[in-house]
């Protein structure tokens, strides 16, 4: 196994209260006998990120918009006894080991076969009941605008083998980006795919809708799915598609269409394959907030992903500005390799081996 570097940390957040409002004594708890807390990132202009390191969530991020106003663009909780009573788990988490599903909750590694936890009708999703959104990183914030969390993942974890060491790095850079690198290495090979589930409403978060917003996907293929959204195991062309957001689309235009990949999905929950050459950093998606004026521009070097129009939201969740997130009140963009790719050896590998290091780098850019 290669060496993989932990850093200690030699500092920590003193912050009481953030420009968003949140206070860090609302976050502080033992779980798992571990302290829980919140970390305030800035950057030179201003922006702010909030993180709690238990799941790794991303809590809150303030961007300006076009009259200079800040504005929270991801759904999140005011305390860590909301996040822990709310029905949707995935606010903001990172996700691992293995982020989007994995088909019949089991697969194969040299004959060998993992069972796993079947958390989404038959399938393992996001990496089971107890995956990296549900557990508590270990964080040390470096400086004003970077934040290191790390986290280690027993050999059969929820059902994956290898002692899984992982570094996930939230940085906010002077060009106004939320920078994610992720890092991960093996004891013995396993399978790895992470990712970030932050739902964004450029409107601002607790907006009724985001089906207002403008999307454009760098993609020209998608993978379709089964009726449990699990790949076909091919590439679709999403030309003459309503899946087609190769021209900036308000997002609400199609969403309805009699197609029945959106009726598979209860809209779009569909894993797009970028277009660029493996490894590359590319730009993989546009939104846009004809309202506020807000853009983010989502860059990758994952080979795909998944856009999901917050379809079971249902009004139920209060969030950070006591607003109700009904359904379609947020949007997801989660940069990945493809779904169920473990069980399917045409798409990209998921594979990780002892000699390798996992890296992984998603930019969310606002301007």
């Amino acid at each position: 196994m290669a060496t993989f570097i932990l850093f200690a940390c030699a500092c920590s957040s003193e912050q009481t209260e953030n420009k968003a409002g949140l206070s860090k004594k609302a976050f502080e708890k033992e779980i798992d006998g571990k302290t829980v807390s919140l970390w305030t990132l800035t950057n030179k202009n201003g922006m702010e990120l909030s993180v709690t390191n238990y799941g790794g969530k991303v809590v809150s991020l303030l961007v300006p918009d076009k009259n200079g106003h800040w504005v929270d663009v991801c759904t999140g909780y005011p305390s860590i006894d909301d996040y822990l009573k709310s029905g949707e788990i995935y606010f903001g988490a990172t996700i691992g080991r293995y982020g989007n599903r994995i088909a019949n909750a089991k697969f194969e590694l040299d004959g060998v076969q993992y069972p796993l936890a079947a958390n989404n009708g038959p399938n393992n999703l996001h990496g089971g009941v107890k995956g990296f959104h549900a557990v508590v990183w270990d964080a040390c914030q470096v400086d004003d605008c970077t934040l290191e969390l790390t986290y280690v993942a027993n050999d059969m974890e929820e059902g994956f083998p290898g002692k899984l060491s992982v570094k996930v790095v939230y940085q906010l850079t002077d060009e106004n980006e939320l920078k994610i690198e992720y890092y991960a290495q093996t004891d013995k090979k396993t399978v790895c795919n992470l990712t970030n589930h932050t739902y964004f409403n450029l409107n601002g978060e607790g907006s009724d809708t985001a089906l207002d917003h403008i999307l454009t996907i760098n993609a020209d293929g998608y993978t379709p799915t089964n009726v449990d959204l699990i790949p076909l195991g091919f590439v679709a062309p999403v030309e003459g598609t309503p899946l087609d957001f190769r021209k900036p689309t308000v997002v609400g235009e199609r969403i309805e269409a009699d197609f029945e990949a959106l009726k598979l999905g209860n809209g779009y929950d569909h894993n797009y394959v970028i277009n660029k050459k493996a490894g590359e950093l590319a730009l993989a998606a546009t939104l846009v907030s004809p309202s506020s004026s807000i853009q983010m521009d989502v860059y990758t070097d994952q080979p795909g992903v998944q856009f999901y129009s917050g379809n079971w939201m249902n009004g139920t969740e209060i969030g950070k500005s006591r607003k109700p997130y009904y359904q379609r009140a947020a949007i997801c963009l989660e940069t990945q390799c493809f779904p169920d790719s473990p069980n399917q050896k045409q798409f990209p590998s998921t594979e990780l081996l002892p000699e390798q290091t996992y890296r992984h780098t998603c930019i969310y850019k606002f301007r």
